[in-house]
């Protein structure tokens, strides 16, 4: 069964799928690749749940909630949902970020994770729409946002700027 699990102390597994996730694939950053156990324990997760918050955001920042898509006991993926946009979201990021393990991907779990996501972020982002971007050399992931309702309001030469009604 796939569900949505909010960041927590699930420490092992929350440490070995975030520790894993490539330090920038497809636009989806990871700043604690590579990171150790016992900082991940004491930093990231703190971090993940601070900026949930609202609390200790660097200048620039949104609040922004970590999702774990979890496929019974393992995390196959990871949803960022960002609260609200700022100039620097508005044109780029957007309000949602999304990775899925490499082993997972072209099952459905992009699908089925962006819908569930988009159910709770409708509860927290206040704008009309929600934002999202994508690599032009990413059709698949293109495709999971089209299936949720996605709409391509524009394009530059790398990128689609997708939005879903909310």
């Amino acid at each position: 069964m796939l569900y949505l699990k909010e960041v927590n102390y699930d420490v092992e597994k929350e440490y070995s799928f975030v520790r894993d996730i490539p330090v920038d694939e497809n636009g989806f950053t990871n700043k604690w690749n590579g990171i150790s156990r016992e900082d991940f324990e004491k930093e990231a997760i703190k971090e993940m749940i601070d900026f949930q918050k609202g609390e200790n955001l660097p200048e620039g920042f949104v609040p922004e909630t970590f999702l774990f898509l979890w496929n019974d006991d393992e995390i196959v993926g990871q949803f960022r949902i960002r609260h609200y946009l700022c100039e620097s979201l508005r044109v780029g990021a957007g309000h949602i970020g999304y990775f899925i393990k490499k082993e997972f991907r072209g099952k459905g779990y992009g699908k089925e994770g962006l819908k569930q996501t988009l159910q709770v972020a409708r509860n927290i982002i206040s704008e009309d729409e929600i934002y999202l971007r994508v690599n032009k050399d990413n059709p698949a992931s293109l495709k999971v946002m089209l299936s949720n309702g996605g709409y391509i309001k524009d394009e530059d030469e790398s990128k689609y700027y997708v939005r879903i009604k909310k």
